[in-house]
């Protein structure tokens, strides 16, 4: 068998060379024979076809519902909305500095269609939209300006860049700061960022009553949420890697006596997603009709089990991106003919004022694969009797009110498309025989009025370290209680996944969090769960070895005494936040004379305001005093405090404009260098002066 050379032989290699000699083939190897780059493929007869069949939007809006459709997604986001002082302080900045520079000046065309505007239905103006390129960025300061905003408070979990119809399910949920929430489906995290939002948004505490369950059947994907809820910094949240559709129920005690049944529900199911192909454009060629009948079968289980573990009076939203009403109202409708009355569709079209939707389906079509149409299950050949199956056909007569059942288009509002509907559960669905589930209800699934046990579950992905919760006999308490001052600390809620050895993070969770955590680990595959509160920072000249952490603080802040407090002027707080490290004579007389028994190590640095109180963790030095925080977060506070922060961005329109000025390097102008580098990774310890 001859060497493979590039996929080939040398067999097909001698061959080629012979037609050469023989002047058969007149390629040149050195000639550069790429095709050029193609215009991605927006075209797919069958979906065409499909879609007019079912009538989704009026004939005389067709053409505009396609030719929208190809067209690329709009950029989107919104403002954290979890601190309302915060948010309104982010809010009065993007709308009057950032957005003020791309308004001014002359605009074409192009650019008059690219202006911002607030999503009219986003609650308190946080909701925005524009149409923003790469080649937008690269020739407008204004954009590039903004742009770098936008990543900088990303990161920070202070704005979330996601599609804009996909912010619509958790506003319809409503969530309060004392409901228990499950995300059934969460990956990759954006539903789910919003949730947590909710949960602290209007809550009078730090640490809210409430908690949001994150799950999803993809381990590498569980990852993704953990990315996301890290951004928030909450307490009150738990992700778990489990299969949706036999999600158990929690136990909330050790003997099960009590389990966990959710107030509020979200069920964003897997779909075939053609209400993102303005985003994937590569969906147009791989879209079949037969892939919506594929997916049919799961995301009734999966709505099925999410109602489930509902309590009555709950809310549940099942919703796709998908503009199928095989994977949208007939799966609405079987699980309303299963359920018996026991749970409602409510109206929700006047939820969102200004949102532009759709009524659902009451009628809609069937089809194989191959695009044949059927009427009724009894047409359906054998063949295709896996695929299709009788409760996708629609009802002779709406009987559950499907039309309360919301569709976005994306020629109405500049969107994606999406399916919403908003379900009660008003009573025990039938097969829930009693309020308790028993174990035996747990182990098995019914299906079609007979039960199965599931296959057991093998669990994949990386092996969790274990959760292990501290006790006020663990060594390590008795220093942290002391050095900080900690006062009626609920010790129990401190665990960390370390168990042997030395303990290098400590997180904390909420009371309603740690009792799921501690007695389901052998029932669910817990991936993360808590915020990290205190970080291992072997220094001699520290009393303690575990530093503050700037992500629990705020959880943590109202257990920690005087003792380690230190009170800054807002002239001091910009000083301390544009610098790495300060001198303390530079301080103000009387923080010095405060800070010569202040002792060596992690503090809180406050600055009171009524309108606005700031809490950073920072580190007294010997001689010195600086914010233990990340440069992105030093940023946010100097946006917020009022400070332009523009000198720490590399501007390159300004580079491009001071041709004659000194360069370094690396091409930026020195005298532009700012003396201070504010994105520097701080070290992990104070070095002995």
């Amino acid at each position: 068998m001859g060497n493979r050379r590039h996929g080939g032989s040398n067999a097909s290699f001698a061959k080629r060379r012979r037609k050469m000699k023989e002047g058969l083939d007149t390629k040149n190897p050195n000639e550069d024979n790429r095709s050029s780059y193609e215009t991605t493929i927006r075209e797919n007869e069958k979906f065409v076809q499909y879609y007019k069949m079912q009538n989704i939007c009026s004939k005389d809006e067709w053409n505009t519902f396609l030719e929208v459709l190809k067209t690329d997604l709009p950029t989107s986001f919104r403002i954290t909305a979890s601190c309302d002082v915060e948010a309104k302080i982010l809010l009065k900045l993007v709308e009057g500095v950032f957005f003020t520079d791309l308004l001014k000046g002359e605009l074409n065309d192009e650019q008059k269609n690219s202006k911002p505007f607030c999503l009219p239905w986003y609650p308190q103006r946080l909701g925005w939209q524009l149409k923003i390129t790469r080649k937008d960025i690269r020739g407008s300061e204004a954009y590039y300006r903004l742009h770098n905003f936008l990543i900088s408070e990303t990161e920070n979990g202070n704005i979330s860049r996601q599609e804009t119809v996909s912010m619509i399910p958790p506003l319809l949920l409503d969530v309060q700061p004392s409901d228990k929430v499950l995300d059934m489906c969460a990956a990759p995290g954006s539903k789910t960022a919003q949730l947590i939002e909710a949960l602290y948004s209007g809550s009078t505490s730090s640490v809210p009553d409430g908690l949001i369950m994150a799950n999803d059947v993809h381990n590498a994907r569980c990852y993704m949420l953990v990315h996301q809820a890290k951004r928030l910094n909450s307490a009150n949240v738990v992700i778990t890697n489990h299969d949706a559709t036999v999600l158990p129920v929690m136990n909330l005690d050790v003997n099960g006596d009590s389990t966990l049944k959710f107030d509020k529900i979200l069920c964003d199911a897997p779909c075939s997603g053609d209400g993102t192909l303005r985003k994937n454009a590569d969906i147009w060629t791989k879209w079949s009709p037969g892939n919506a009948n594929n997916l049919h079968g799961i995301q009734f289980r999966i709505l099925k089990r999410g109602l489930e573990l509902l309590n009555v009076g709950g809310r549940l939203v099942y919703s796709t991106c998908s503009f199928n009403p095989v994977e949208n109202e007939a799966v609405v409708q079987r699980m309303m003919t299963e359920a018996q009355g026991s749970v409602v569709i409510i109206n929700a079209r006047d939820k969102l004022p200004g949102l532009k939707i759709v009524n659902g389906l009451s009628k809609w079509i069937v089809v194989s694969k191959d695009l044949d149409v059927y009427k009724t299950f009894e047409e359906v050949p054998e063949k295709w009797n896996t695929q299709i199956r009788p409760q996708m056909f629609p009802p002779k007569e709406d009987l559950y009110n499907l039309d309360k059942c919301i569709r976005i288009l994306p020629h109405h509002q500049d969107t994606g498309g999406f399916f919403v509907t908003l379900m009660e559960k008003i009573k025990p669905l039938p097969w829930e025989t009693c309020i308790k589930q028993t174990d035996e209800f747990v182990d098995e699934v019914k299906v079609n009025n007979y039960k199965r046990k599931p296959k057991k579950r093998r669990y994949q992905g990386y092996k969790e370290d274990p959760f292990i919760f501290l006790t006020v006999d663990d060594p390590v308490w008795p220093e942290i209680r002391d050095f900080y001052g900690l006062k009626n600390f609920p010790i129990e809620c401190l665990l960390t996944r370390c168990s042997v050895g030395k303990k290098k993070n400590i997180y904390y969770t909420s009371t309603s969090v740690r009792d799921i955590v501690k007695n389901n680990q052998d029932r669910v595959k817990i991936i993360n769960t808590g915020v990290k509160t205190f970080v291992r920072c072997d220094n001699k000249s520290m009393e303690c070895n575990f530093r503050l952490a700037q992500e629990g603080l705020a959880g943590i802040s109202s257990f920690i005494g005087q003792k380690r407090r230190l009170q800054l002027t807002r002239t001091e707080l910009i000083t301390v936040l544009k610098n790495p490290t300060i001198p303390i004579t530079s301080l103000d007389q009387a923080t010095k004379d405060i800070l010569d028994n202040f002792g060596v190590g992690s503090c809180i640095l406050n600055m009171v305001d009524k309108d606005f109180p700031i809490e950073l963790v920072g580190w007294k030095g010997f001689s010195t005093l600086k914010a233990y925080i990340n440069g992105e977060c030093r940023l946010h506070y100097l946006r917020l405090l009022g400070v332009d922060v523009s000198e720490f961005d590399v501007n390159k329109f300004k580079k491009e404009n001071n041709e004659d000025g000194p360069e370094d390097k690396s091409g930026i102008c020195i005298d532009e260098v700012p003396e201070v580098q504010v994105k520097e990774e701080l070290i992990q310890s104070e070095k002995s002066e």
